[in-house]
């Protein structure tokens, strides 16, 4: 679990993909988002009800089924509005049923309806603290990720990894673009900004940019 001064974060890995699903939190309120629910909504539950979390919003970085996979189940249960990602990725969402095929996920799987559609400079509301949304496109068409500048705080999704980078070779995947992205988008931010991805552990900016293989071209 992440803390910075009254912002909260607990990651909560969900299904065989071990996406990593995000709790973030106002500590004060108990107040917060549930970022990129993939699936096990039931496990996603539990940490809410650990933490005492009052849920007031999903936030969604990108179409992928290992992101969305679980979003209109506990966006329905909770009764609360969908955010994001950028309508570049709604024939992701779409046809996140052939996204199940091809992964060979068996099952029902219900494409997200988001309330609001996100676009670069927009803002969404984590509990009362304020998240930019910066649009990093690459892995995805619109993939999104949330930054919060008095914290140095981002969840970025697919985008950047620790010691890696987002896959290019899925539908609407582009690796310049992926690039340009972070080198354009993210690194800007700042070398002390820590941030969570959306598969494995969390990092800092600087850190990626001396050591990450792929930032060394």
């Amino acid at each position: 679990m992440t803390q910075i001064n009254q912002l909260m974060a607990a990651v909560i890995p969900v299904t065989p993909f071990a996406q990593n699903c995000t709790l973030v939190w106002n500590d004060e309120t108990k107040k917060g988002v549930v970022i990129d629910p993939g699936g096990e909504i039931e496990r996603i539950q539990q940490a809410i009800d650990k933490h005492g979390v009052t849920v007031e919003r999903i936030l969604i970085t990108h179409g992928h089924i290992d992101h969305i996979g679980g979003a209109a189940d506990l966006a329905e249960k909770l009764s609360v509005p969908i955010e994001g990602p950028h309508e570049a990725d709604q024939p992701l969402i779409k046809h996140v049923q052939v996204q199940a095929a091809q992964f060979g996920i068996n099952g029902q799987v219900k494409p997200i309806v988001p309330d609001r559609w996100l676009v670069e400079g927009d803002t969404v509301d984590v509990g009362g603290f304020e998240f930019q949304v910066l649009h990093c496109p690459g892995h995805a068409p619109g993939h999104v990720i949330f930054y919060n500048e008095p914290a140095r705080f981002a969840i970025v999704g697919d985008v950047l990894f620790k010691g890696g980078i987002g896959r290019t070779d899925l539908q609407g995947g582009d690796y310049e673009e992926l690039m340009r992205s972070i080198k354009e988008k993210l690194l800007p931010l700042g070398d002390d900004v820590a941030f969570l991805p959306g598969h494995g552990p969390g990092s800092t900016l600087g850190e990626e940019r001396v050591s990450n293989p792929f930032l060394q071209e």
